[in-house]
């Protein structure tokens, strides 16, 4: 046993090898032990002869060589198998070594390439150093060739102000301000260019289009106005409209929520509130109850019901009409009664729903002569000022309230936005919405449409001279044509001829942005240069 350990020891065979070769001896003897057993018992069963004794001792030799002969076998295999064994562990060693040779050699490629690479860049380093030097020494020479330069400018600076009598601001100032009058004059050559191009090309059809749209709608040259005087058959009536103790006219004042004004003014009583329907509400029922004859609280009261549900009536008869004489169909009837209340609204002395009427009207044919949607334009232009049936009752401009109202009645966003945007105040977003503010100033600046009290009139022919005389090189300016035109004369040595177009230009802007106007104002320059001799 201690044979076969020192075997193993020599060859550096692992004790687990040797532990396996042992139980493996073991195993043979046991089997070996078995066999022999089993022959010892079947002999003693066939033969039954010859003595115990000499049977377990041929057994025991047998089993003795067969136990040597495994042994044998056994150690053959361990040796063949360790010498395996050492044979793959010495080919593992010499594929590592071959491999570690090989990363060595990589190593080695790897640094020489490095210590290239070293090398070039200290080459190039130091070409770099000996530009920047060379950079350094020519920037130190430009600059002082600089303040060479810069000195040689000032002198030359100074003696061009000495010989000249200018400074160098004063001088920039002159060149400033010639540049400026080349290019106004420029711009106004190019102004002058395009304006003429362009009328060239639109006017002729815009005139086309706007008289044609004017021919084409009939509408009453006089103004229909809201009644808010009562006359009485004589003046015994007031005191039957004030009745005992002041209940008759409380109870009128009450039903209808206007203000009766009697006074001295002979066979007349004056109605005085901010709502038209309800004015023409007590203009009707006072006209009854003095036909009837009898007035008194209970029949005020009666009389003054049965004449708002007539209005009612009449109110959304109009608005239909309106409706179907513009053929704009489909609307809310809530929006139908609002039209109709129009009928009894002025703006600057124009009826708002003849208005309304007659704007649907001016734009429709616009719109067809321009291959635009035409239902869109009469439906939002009958519509643009729907605000003004409400707005003594909501706060905001009736651009605003109309805006809101086509909303809230489920109106398309195009109409809602020619309502909205017909004065200005937000910018259109169709082709339409412009043809509905055109067609409302169309409308409302032909002679006769509309009125205005004499102070304001005066005031804005005022204000437009006022305007026009603010501007440098106006010499005088008139206001003509009852404020729809202003005629300006410039000073000839202080404007040309180019510069008159860009003076006309913002004069207008200026117009515009301060004041209001129904229609359009021509603003209209004149520049005349006049040469006077006597002969003598």
């Amino acid at each position: 046993m201690n044979n076969v350990w020192y075997f193993f020891l020599a060859f550096n065979i692992p004790s687990g090898i040797f532990y396996a070769v042992i139980a493996a001896v073991a195993v043979v003897c046991l089997a070996g032990g078995g066999a022999v057993g089993v022959l010892l018992y079947r002999n003693y069963r066939t033969k039954k002869v010859g003595s115990t004794q000499q049977q377990a001792n041929s057994i025991i030799e047998f089993a003795k060589e067969e136990a040597k002969s495994l042994k044998k076998e056994a150690i053959q295999e361990a040796r063949e198998e360790t010498q395996k064994l050492k044979n793959e562990q010495e080919r593992q060693f010499r594929e590592r070594n071959g491999e570690l040779s090989k990363q060595e050699n990589r190593m080695n490629q790897k640094e020489e390439a490095l210590d290239k690479k070293e090398e070039l860049l200290l080459r190039k380093l130091d070409q770099i150093d000996l530009q920047q030097k060379d950079v350094i020494s020519k920037q130190n020479e430009l600059t002082k060739r600089q303040q060479e330069l810069d000195k040689s400018e000032q002198k030359i600076q100074h003696e061009l102000e000495r010989v000249a009598g200018l400074s160098q601001e004063e001088a920039k100032q002159i060149l400033v301000d010639e540049m400026v009058t080349d290019a106004r004059k420029e711009a106004a050559a190019i102004v002058r260019k395009i304006e003429s191009e362009a009328k060239a090309n639109g006017e002729q059809k815009a005139r086309e289009i706007i008289s044609t749209a004017i021919q084409r709608c009939a509408s009453d040259q006089v103004s229909e106005t809201t009644v808010t005087t009562v006359p009485l058959p004589n003046d015994e009536m007031k005191g039957r409209l004030i009745g005992r103790e002041g209940r008759n006219i409380r109870a009128l004042e009450n039903a209808t929520g206007v203000e009766l004004i009697i006074d001295d003014t002979p066979e007349v009583v004056i109605l005085s509130g901010f709502d038209p329907v309800r004015r023409q509400i007590a203009r009707i029922a006072i006209e009854k109850l003095i036909t009837d004859g009898r007035i008194h609280p209970a029949r005020i009261e009666e009389m003054v019901e049965k004449v708002r549900r007539d209005m009612d009536i009449t109110i959304k008869d109009e608005g239909e009409a309106a409706s179907f004489d513009t053929g704009v169909f489909g609307l809310h009837p809530e929006l139908i009664k609002l039209l109709g209340r129009l009928k009894f609204r002025t703006s600057y002395g124009q009826n708002v729903l003849r208005h309304s009427i007659e704007v649907s009207y001016i734009a429709g044919i616009m719109a067809s002569e321009l291959g635009l949607d035409v239902t869109l334009a009469k439906r939002g232009a009958l519509l643009h000022d729907i605000g003004k049936a409400v707005d003594q009752e909501i706060e905001g401009t009736h651009m605003q309230i109309g805006a809101d109202l086509a909303k809230k009645y489920k109106e398309s966003k195009e109409v809602v936005n020619c309502i909205a945007s017909h004065h200005g105040d937000v910018e259109p977003m169709t082709v339409e919405a412009v043809i509905v503010a055109a067609a409302d100033a169309v409308s409302g600046a032909r002679p006769g449409a509309r009125r205005e009290s004499l102070e304001n009139y005066v005031k804005r022919l005022e204000k437009l001279e006022e305007i026009a005389n603010s501007f440098k090189g106006v010499q005088k300016s008139y206001a003509v044509q009852a404020g729809r035109e202003i005629r300006i004369i410039v000073k000839p040595e202080e404007v040309n001829d180019e510069t008159t177009v860009l003076l006309a230009n913002d004069i207008a802007r200026r117009i515009e942005s301060e004041l209001e106007y129904p229609g359009q104002i021509k603003v209209n320059v004149i520049r005349e240069t006049r040469s006077v001799d006597f002969a003598k």
